[in-house]
Parts: C-alpha cells; structure tokens; sequence
C-alpha cells in the first residue's frame, strides 16, 4: 500500500514539476496536497513545509523531501475533506425556505455576515 501512496504522490508532485528535474516551487505544494484529497488550511501547509527541508526560502521542494512526509499524511488519513453529510446538513440549516437551494445574495449575507 505505501508503494502505490508513493506512486501516486510522485504523479501528483510531476504535474507541478515543469522542467521535469524533480523538484516544485514551494508555492505549489498546497496545490499538490489538495490534488491529493488533503484539505489543510494554509497554517498547516506551512507546518508541513517545515517539516521538509526547503533549500532557500521562497526556493524549491525537492521530491525526495517531499515523499517521506507526504505519504506519512496520507497513511495518517489527516486533512480529509468535511464529510458530505455534514456539508449538506449545514446547507439545510442556511435553507430557510427549505427550497433545496441558498441565493448567492444570503450566501454572501451568511459568508461576510453571519
């Protein structure tokens, strides 16, 4: 199992890699995570960032640095997404009307407001 997390981390990691020399700009690592079904907030992207070794600030993440703490994540099966059950059911509570839908006017009011 963790060879096939690894291998699917590396594909991940490779669609940032554009000059294909294995390593990304620290700037994409939170889309990588996220493109593997993670969903941290940026204050923990940046605690797992201090986790690998970045070579200069604002520079690049080599893979090898990557991997390790990577598919430690996702063996942890932390930064799952908020199940949909839950989702839905805070929809339902801002659905007043219970008409199945919110406005984009109350979701904004409920977003900025509320």
């Amino acid at each position: 199992i963790v060879a096939e997390i690894e291998k699917k981390i590396t594909e991940a990691f490779e669609v940032f890699d554009r000059e294909s020399n294995k390593t990304v700009d620290v700037r994409e690592i939170g889309c990588i995570i996220r493109s593997l079904g993670c969903f941290p907030n940026e204050a923990e992207v940046q605690e797992l960032l201090a986790q690998i070794e970045v070579e200069e600030p604002g520079g690049f993440i080599h893979l090898e640095q990557f991997l390790p703490v990577m598919t430690k994540v996702l063996l942890e099966k932390r930064f799952w997404p908020i199940p949909e059950d839950v989702i839905l059911h805070a929809f339902e509570a801002l659905d007043e009307n219970k008409c199945g839908y919110i406005t984009k006017e109350d979701l904004v009011k409920y977003l900025t407001k509320e």
